[in-house]
């Protein structure tokens, strides 16, 4: 049984296993959000490859090409860092392993840090897959870096606070609204396995099940019935809860937390954005990648920043005592999807 009137706000996951150059310091006066870099870097394309926050040295970097475009990032109060790659050539990259090389257990997303697509290959891609995966990836050059994983990819469904379905666990990420109505937001793949959610194995129903999308994306809202407490918070394991009042896009470098009701609470950084991961059930797109980890069971979960709701577990590999990284379905696009609001 959930305890207290904010289990329902917390980021849940599901039991079902789906598997440098020198630049010019920014102004000392000069003050730009990670949003704000990260939006730069997109309207300054031709000329940039990318944003991330240095949080050793507290700075937001923009990635650029050009002195053109590191003068604009600089008059805007970001750090410019003159790299290689253009992200047009990145995206090309992208293009190609989404052509070439869409093979189950593997993931890629642009690491503006390396300034390369970073391509990982899972324990299940062996022989004539791994030769092809390797091919592809040679080809590409240095834009490039093929690495592995003796863990597996996979969703995480098993159940912040659990709600249950008869075949699944999985975690509550997101209490939301839908006009004056209440509703669960979690994975998708959490959505497609359950029809019906209880807040205790066995229990009486409290949520149905509206909208899934898994894969392609990874979201799904459930309606609740009845009278069912449902605060805009997040449970973090220790008698508190997180008030969550936005919802906000991730930033590559930002400190975040993720909670789920087999891990509870663990914290890490985002290493990268947009990223592609290709389960065993398919291919979803513009994930977020971390470095927090996960287990079967926080699928669906809050990956959060202060009142700040980022992301849904959707999967990834590894666990919490060895360590791994884990993919989040983007808060902000799921909301928009399905015409719902942080409540």
């Amino acid at each position: 049984m959930l305890a207290g009137a904010g289990a329902l706000a917390l980021a849940a996951t599901a039991t079902v296993t789906l598997a440098n150059a020198h630049a010019a310091p920014a102004p000392a006066t000069a003050k730009l959000s990670p949003a704000a870099a990260t939006t730069l870097a997109s309207q300054l394309k031709s000329g940039t490859a990318g944003a991330y926050y240095d949080a050793q040295a507290k700075k937001l970097v923009v990635n650029v090409v050009d002195q053109a475009s590191a003068a604009k990032v600089r008059a805007k109060g970001a750090e410019p860092r003159m790299v290689t790659h253009t992200m047009a050539q990145l995206d090309a990259a992208r293009q190609t392993l989404k052509a070439k090389a869409t093979i189950p257990g593997t993931a890629w997303a642009m690491d503006p840090k390396a300034n390369k697509v970073v391509v990982t290959s899972d324990r299940t891609v062996t022989g004539a897959k791994l030769d092809r995966l390797t091919k592809v990836a040679k080809g590409l050059g240095d834009t490039v870096e093929l690495r592995h994983t003796n863990s597996q990819f996979r969703p995480l469904i098993a159940g912040g606070d659990a709600i249950w379905g008869s075949s699944a666990r999985c975690s509550l990420g997101f209490n939301v609204v839908k006009g004056s109505d209440p509703y669960i937001l979690t994975a998708g793949h959490c959505g497609n396995a359950v029809q019906e959610w209880s807040d205790q194995q066995g229990g009486q129903t409290i949520a149905t099940t509206e909208t899934s999308k898994f894969p392609g994306n990874d979201y799904s809202i459930a309606k609740y019935s009845g009278s069912t407490e449902h605060p805009s918070e997040v449970d973090l394991y220790n008698g508190s809860t997180q008030k969550i009042t936005k919802a906000a896009d991730a930033t590559v470098g930002e400190q975040v937390k993720r909670s789920g009701s087999t891990t509870q609470v663990h914290d890490g950084t985002v290493k990268a954005l947009n990223a592609s991961v290709n389960y065993q059930e398919g291919t979803v797109d513009g994930l977020i990648q971390t470095d927090v980890c996960a287990e079967p069971g926080d699928s669906g979960g809050a990956l959060f920043d202060g009142e700040s709701a980022l992301g849904l577990t959707s999967g990834g590999s590894g666990d919490c005592s060895q360590g791994g990284e884990t993919f989040f379905q983007p808060v902000p696009a799921a909301l928009q999807a399905t015409g719902t609001q942080i409540g």
